[in-house]
């Protein structure tokens, strides 16, 4: 693990069939003492509702717990506002925003709504002058950035956020870690079951390195695994399955072996009781394991 204190969070699926369901769910994470909850940011899904709208009305029926997009899709939003809606946000909530983005995923979904046609390397390169107009939104001087995607010709920041909001990266492939290296406080890292524990390694190495060569501390780097899975008795089906002492010992150990000081529960069926087990009984047997 790196410098960053070990947080745990849940994920919500914005369903808008589900709005009781999911306020409840955010509610119970609150009252359990959790740090984070993670709502997916997919707008051309008919049935979803909008990730940002969705994440201010679950903050104002909350009061400790932090929110991020996981994550909000770059080609969809323009860096500049997305970073002034989190900047809003995070004073509206008492400083409980984090933002994170990532290039979006589904190209043809994408145009369909009007986003952009991009490339692999077209979204690469629009992702990395996005994250730096982000974090220039957040700053206090006016700033310019022209670029091939963005073009910023002059912006007067503000308003201020209350705190130094972190900026983390979903990605798994090597230009996209890479850029994490450089720029990005954190790395969203897929699902368990899209990135499996063993290729894990491999991808922290591409983020440390190049976070040594632009001479940034690696270890400052949040690092975000998404965690899908049962906790309870049965250990078959996809993703981590098995009873909370199955799951802390997993836990302790991919924060220990594969450097994760954020775990974000995905659960295969959404509910208060799963919630509530993994916030009082998986997350202090896997502090426990780890103050070892």
């Amino acid at each position: 693990m790196g410098v960053n204190p070990l947080s745990f969070g849940i994920s919500v699926t914005p369903d808008a069939a589900a709005i009781d369901d999911i306020t409840r769910l955010a509610q119970v994470a609150d009252a359990a003492g959790l740090d984070l909850v993670a709502v997916q940011d997919h707008p051309y899904q008919a049935g979803f509702l909008d990730t940002w709208t969705l994440i201010t009305h679950l903050a104002d029926r909350t009061e400790h717990i932090r929110f991020f997009p996981a994550v909000a899709d770059l080609a969809l939003r323009p860096p500049v506002m997305l970073a002034k809606a989190a900047a809003s946000l995070d004073l509206l909530s008492g400083g409980r925003i984090e933002l994170g983005v990532g290039a979006g995923a589904f190209a043809e979904a994408i145009a369909g709504m009007g986003g952009p046609a991009r490339t692999p390397a077209e979204s690469v390169e629009a992702t990395e002058e996005a994250l730096q107009i982000i974090k220039a939104a957040w700053g206090s001087r006016p700033f310019a950035l022209v670029g091939e995607h963005h073009q910023v010709h002059g912006y007067q920041p503000g308003p201020t956020p209350s705190r130094a909001i972190g900026l983390w990266v979903g990605a798994q492939k090597p230009r996209m870690l890479r850029m994490i290296g450089r720029l990005a406080d954190g790395w969203v890292c897929p699902l368990n079951i899209y990135i499996p524990p063993p290729q894990v390694p491999d991808l922290q190495d591409v983020i440390d390195r190049a976070a040594v060569e632009a001479g940034r501390d690696p270890a400052r780097i949040r690092r975000i695994y998404n965690v899908f899975g049962t906790i309870g008795p049965g250990t078959d089906g996809q993703g981590l399955n098995g009873p909370a002492e199955l799951w802390a010992e997993t836990l302790a150990d991919w924060a220990t072996r594969l450097r994760f000081d954020t775990f974000v529960f995905w659960p295969v069926v959404s509910s208060p009781e799963q919630i509530r087990m993994f916030a009082e009984e998986v997350v202090p047997r896997t502090r426990a394991l780890l103050a070892r």
